[in-house]
């Protein structure tokens, strides 16, 4: 422990992510692109043997990080010290390895493997907070609460259909994760400028063979084709876009969980509690909502990430640049490990979220009244009132009333109202005035219609999440 880790190793992201991005995994990724790039040279008629291409897929697996650790400490040159780790154990396959290509055959074709993979383990996050949102929602659609603009007490919602509005956001973020999946494209095996020239040359002259090599390439690895032209590289305006669809998730969840830090703070609703977990060191009594905390703490990290690709995309030169490089190595991985912290927290939160039925009924009775005086002014009016009069006094009461709140005190603005003597309406109509379900609009039918149109998304089949080490 006497270096540096970073939290989303130690704390915070699933072993799954970790994995596609630790150097043992795009090793492996990288020996199977240098497979499919041999195998197709050979089957296209270049000097390369089946025994070959065996050697080299039967060593896949065979990796002494160790052995290339030591390598680049000679020649500083990360891919080529892959080579030669790889030659080692498939030494009649050597002579062969790698042929044609650049290191950016490996690195960003490879890139673009474990992006895809990890963007597929994002989207898993996020169907799986849907889906508790959906339950929650489903559970919920009918219990009116008071609705807030400007976070004062405004017209009644429903719980339900709060949670619809996170909903909305998280399924929005998974039909553009599905947009991006939908338009990635491999780099393929393009040369040093992008032209192909090397393979030019190796085919002899003949184009429609490099068409077929690199068509072979991204059918093995599942991708319909590569980008029309290119440089050296990929155009980083990828790595752009996906990284706005992983700030977009934070985005998505920093909403959720500040509306969740407001209704904890009202005691309406609380984020999951265990039941030995210490709240505060200091202030043994407290539930602070420490994970909707980290997962704004984390989001907000998450959305100035993405700014730093937009960068990285604006200054490449021409064909290829070398700045990208490190940069890319620290924030593409971190970009993907922060979105999937967040939304193992989010899929945590979710399948936990405490509703106090009492404190909601309580705040929204102690709103009702104020909320109620329209309708009263419409059924004093119907019961013979002058409408002007009625309500100048429902203006006056509202003022006492509110005052006397604000200055700590009890009152009941219904209790003015009757002490006016202008509002002469019977008990039974005040009370079916004051239900609050009469306030809440269509709150339960859109809940069931916005369920309805994300089906296909509820449907889908997750993994279990990793359990979160708070």
């Amino acid at each position: 422990m006497d270096k540096y880790i970073s939290p989303f190793g130690a704390r915070y992201a699933s072993d799954k992510m970790q994995n596609l991005f630790s150097e043992r995994h795009r090793a492996l990724v990288w020996r199977k692109l240098w497979v499919a790039l041999a195998r197709a040279e050979m089957q296209l008629g270049l000097p390369i043997s089946a025994e070959q291409v065996a050697e080299l897929e039967q060593n896949v697996d065979n990796i002494d990080l160790e052995v290339v650790k030591a390598r680049e400490a000679v020649v500083r040159h990360d891919v080529m010290a892959h080579v030669y780790a790889y030659s080692l154990v498939a030494p009649n396959a050597a002579p062969i390895l790698h042929l044609g290509a650049t290191s950016c055959y490996v690195t960003d074709n490879g890139d673009l493997l474990i992006f895809r993979d990890a963007l597929l383990l994002v989207r898993q996050g996020l169907v799986a907070t849907v889906k508790n949102l959906a339950k929650f929602a489903e559970k919920y659609k009918d219990l009116p609460t008071v609705g807030y603009t400007h976070y004062q007490a405004a017209q009644p919602v429903t719980v339900g259909k709060r949670a619809t509005l996170w909903m909305q956001d998280f399924c929005s973020d998974v039909r553009e994760i599905d947009g991006v999946l939908a338009d990635l494209k491999l780099l393929g095996c393009r040369g040093t400028t992008g032209t192909e020239a090397s393979f030019v040359n190796l085919f002899d002259g003949d184009e429609a063979k490099i068409d077929q090599m690199n068509d072979a390439i991204c059918k093995q690895f599942g991708f319909d084709g590569c980008f029309t032209v290119c440089g050296q590289t990929y155009p980083r305006k990828v790595d752009s876009r996906i990284a706005a669809c992983l700030a977009s998730v934070a985005e998505s969840a920093a909403k959720m969980a500040n509306d969740v830090r407001l209704l904890q703070h009202d005691r309406q609703i609380e984020e999951p509690f265990e039941k030995q977990q210490i709240g505060s060191s200091a202030m043994a009594y407290k539930r602070n909502p420490m994970r909707c905390e980290r997962i704004c703490s984390l989001s907000r990290y998450l959305v100035n990430l993405a700014a730093n690709t937009r960068q990285t995309s604006s200054t490449q030169w021409l064909e290829r640049t070398l700045d990208d490089s490190a940069n890319r190595r620290l924030v593409m991985a971190e970009a993907f490990l922060c979105a999937d912290s967040v939304l193992r927290l989010t899929a945590n939160v979710t399948d936990g979220l405490v509703v106090n039925q009492k404190m909601i009924k309580k705040t929204l009775d102690e709103y009702m009244p104020f909320i109620a005086t329209e309708n009263l002014l419409m059924e004093a009016v119907k019961a013979g009132g002058d409408r002007q009069r009625l309500h100048e006094v429902i203006r006056s009461c509202s003022m006492v009333a509110t005052q006397r709140i604000k200055d700590g005190e009890p009152c009941d603005l219904l209790q003015l109202l009757k002490e006016s003597g202008e509002f002469s309406l019977d008990e039974q109509t005040l009370q079916s005035v004051m239900d609050a379900s009469r306030y809440v609009g269509r709150s339960a039918r859109q809940v069931e219609r916005f369920l309805a149109s994300v089906s296909d998304i509820l449907a889908e089949e997750t993994d279990e999440i990793q359990p979160i080490t708070l």
